[in-house]
């Protein structure tokens, strides 16, 4: 395997330098028209250093952390070698997660909207097979979704492979710490030998090499070596009694109002204890975990990533692939074992050049763990005393948006911008009023500010979207 270090190191271009411009790289002129509109001016490390050998149609291996566009870095690969006119699988995404497969599905059709009727499709567990199934029939350019459900459509013979080009591998050592490597092997030993394979991973476990050696044709390596800094995450430790655990969240979140806060549990019961304290304190919190059938999945995280809800309360594995933009701040309410999970976990705050804070309560029984996270990232704790945490304000911290649910979605052909034109030029509200517009299968998830929301939802409930009346309700 050939190596490059991106740091940005020697060989890669500055996120600032002229051949950091999308420009520079051989796409399409609508697809950087596209690009410029969406706001992408300038390539992130990770970006530069993996497009150029991924366009020049090398397999791939790029180890980067979560938020530092590694979408784009595939996306952009595979849709400049689709065949827009050939209505067949061209490639395939594989993702640890719904969560995440959903959220790479929303980033493809952005990337995508340059060139006509590009289809993405998203398989995954937790929605019924039959529908898949159908949709499958009436064609995909691109599929992605978790292994399991693409071995089950596989089976079936309703996924068919023949006409793949790229394979991509998102998060693959969350896949494999999920045990997910006989279902990843499945899958590739299905698609064409003649493809490319891009592997995307935060970390570099020995079944990464496993898997490459296995699946991938002599791939050339990418490293980012810093994705945050240390000036960015601030990170703060707070010595704790289990009898006081659960309630120093309340007190970080008073102290220090974050806008947004994912607070991450070792056990899906803590996870409901937690949720089960703030909200008796009068905060806006809900829980993420595996017991949490999808569609409350699905609301939960469209009310979190909106800024509808102040906390998210999470298990790792529930959290895995989440990437939500704006996050003051992750409160580790159990200190994890794994020092790798640590720093996945602060990860997610302090991106985009913005700054996050990054909490821990730990008991005198962890200490152990904390030594290792600090030996992993080389840093020493700073000790704050629970005194010190005191009330900012006596106002309560409310999240600054609330959810509006249309029933009716992509079924009804209701897109986000039926939805604002509803909002804006049929019932008078300001643009800047309105937040996040999700639409899923059945449903529309739109984002207002808290101070309307009462009067959208009396308007709407009277008004058309697409010409027709339609059912709302506040979540």
């Amino acid at each position: 395997m050939n190596a490059t270090t991106a740091n940005p190191g020697p060989g890669t271009p500055a996120a600032d330098s002229p051949s950091a411009n999308f420009s520079s790289l051989p796409l399409a002129p609508h697809t950087l028209q596209n690009l410029a509109r969406l706001g992408y001016s300038s390539m992130t490390p990770i970006q530069a250093a993996s497009l150029p050998l991924a366009l020049a149609g090398h397999d791939l291996i790029a180890q980067a952390k979560t938020g530092s566009g590694k979408t784009a870095a595939f996306a952009l690969a595979l849709l400049a070698n689709l065949n827009v006119r050939r209505f067949a699988v061209q490639a395939l995404v594989l993702c640890p997660t719904r969560e995440l497969a959903e959220q790479v599905t929303q980033e493809l059709r952005r990337l995508a909207a340059a060139e006509d009727n590009v289809k993405v499709l998203t398989l995954c567990g937790g929605s019924p097979i039959a529908p898949q199934s159908l949709s499958l029939e009436h064609g995909a350019h691109i599929v992605v979704g978790t292994p399991g459900r693409l071995m089950d459509h596989l089976e079936r013979g309703s996924l068919q492979l023949d006409a793949l080009n790229t394979l991509v591998l998102d998060e693959a050592d969350r896949m494999l710490d999920m045990g997910f490597f006989d279902d990843i092997a499945t899958v590739a030993r299905q698609c064409p030998k003649q493809r490319q394979t891009l592997l995307f991973s935060a970390t570099y476990p020995d079944g990464i090499t496993k898997l490459a050696a296995a699946f991938m044709r002599e791939p050339k390596e990418v490293k980012l070596l810093a994705a945050h800094t240390s000036s960015k995450i601030r990170q703060r430790f707070y010595e704790v009694t289990e009898a006081q655990r659960l309630h120093t969240v309340g007190l970080l979140l008073a102290h220090y109002r974050p806008v947004s806060t994912l607070a991450f549990c070792n056990t899906k019961q803590q996870c409901r204890d937690l949720v089960a304290v703030l909200q008796a304190e009068g905060y806006a919190a809900l829980e993420l975990h595996g017991d949490l059938d999808q569609r409350d999945r699905d609301q939960v995280l469209v009310r979190f990533a909106n800024r509808s809800t102040s906390v998210l309360v999470a298990t790792d594995i529930a959290a895995r692939g989440l990437d939500i933009t704006q996050l003051e701040a992750v409160i580790n309410v159990d200190i994890t074992p794994d020092a790798d999970t640590h720093i996945h976990r602060i990860g997610r705050t302090g991106r985009a050049d913005e700054e996050g804070w990054a909490f821990s309560l730990a008991s005198v029984d962890e200490m152990g763990p904390v030594g290792r996270i600090e030996q992993a990232g080389h840093f020493v704790s700073d000790w704050q005393p629970l005194a010190s945490l005191t009330p900012a304000s006596k106002a309560p911290l409310l999240p600054p948006m609330q959810t509006i649910q249309i029933l009716g979605g992509r079924k009804e052909k209701i897109r986000p911008g039926d939805v604002l034109g509803a909002l804006t030029k049929d019932l008078g509200f300001v643009g800047a009023q309105i937040g996040k517009i999700n639409v899923n299968e059945f449903s529309t998830y739109v984002a207002v500010a808290r101070e309307i929301a009462p009067a959208v939802l009396h308007k709407l409930s009277t008004a058309k979207v697409k010409g027709k009346t339609v059912k709302v309700r506040l979540l």
